[in-house]
């Protein structure tokens, strides 16, 4: 099988991002060549942008990602970790207004990311459905790879924010990825009564739901799992 990977860049006046991504975890194909972050990584030398805390490497999976908003990194992390991708990705945001273009942004990205990855709905499961509890909260993830852009996401997050990040741009975040994604999702936090508790759950769930719709079926090669036999 063509290995699923895909490297994005996406520039405008708000934000520059690159995302290299693989869907199957394993070696990342490197960043584009891209003006901004060439002249970023020459001036830095050895010192590029770093995310410790959401960076991990092992046999299997290599993970960084560095956002600048330190509870979206750990979000993305455990997103990529648990659904088996290696992932990097780097943004830099216009963080003195406030966290929206950012998480917005760095979402849509890695939507597109995905979707180029992806390349194919033939011989893939289409749908996943994934539950995932972080200790008294479970939170339950559906995606559909339809084509069919749409995103419902009931979080039920009461605090402001989590760390640097305003809760109010979870589901946002998700609605990003759905749309650049071509995909619908329905996120659901069943239970939980802490707000970082809910909102790593319902990461850990998409993250499930993403593996199983993604995962190759060997009798279904070559085959579109819709009665219309395409997905638009």
């Amino acid at each position: 099988m063509p290995a699923r990977t895909a490297t994005i860049s996406r520039d405008t006046n708000e934000t520059k991002i690159q995302v290299s991504l693989s869907l199957d975890g394993g070696p990342l194909p490197a960043y584009a060549s891209n003006p901004y972050w060439d002249a970023y990584d020459a001036s830095q030398k050895e010192e590029a942008q770093k995310s410790e805390h959401a960076t991990q490497s092992s046999s299997s999976q290599q993970i960084s990602i560095a956002t600048g908003i330190g509870f979206l990194d750990h979000m993305l992390h455990a997103l990529a970790k648990h659904a088996g991708w290696s992932l990097h990705i780097r943004t830099h945001g216009d963080l003195h207004i406030d966290d929206h273009h950012t998480a917005e942004d760095t979402c849509l990205a890695l939507g597109a990311a995905f979707k180029a990855a992806l390349a194919s709905t033939s011989g893939v499961a289409r749908f996943g459905t994934g539950f995932a509890p972080l200790d008294e909260a479970l939170a339950r993830a559906v995606i559909d790879l339809s084509n069919r852009p749409f995103c419902v996401a009931e979080l039920g997050l009461k605090r402001e924010k989590i760390g640097d990040l305003s809760t109010e741009m979870l589901p946002h975040c998700l609605q990003s990825f759905a749309q650049a994604s071509g995909t619908t999702l329905h996120v659901d936090v069943l239970r939980g009564e802490n707000d970082h508790h809910r909102a790593e759950a319902a990461f850990k769930a998409l993250a499930v739901a993403i593996r199983q719709a993604t995962t190759v079926v060997e009798a279904w090669k070559g085959e579109v799992r819709s009665t219309k036999g395409v997905l638009y």
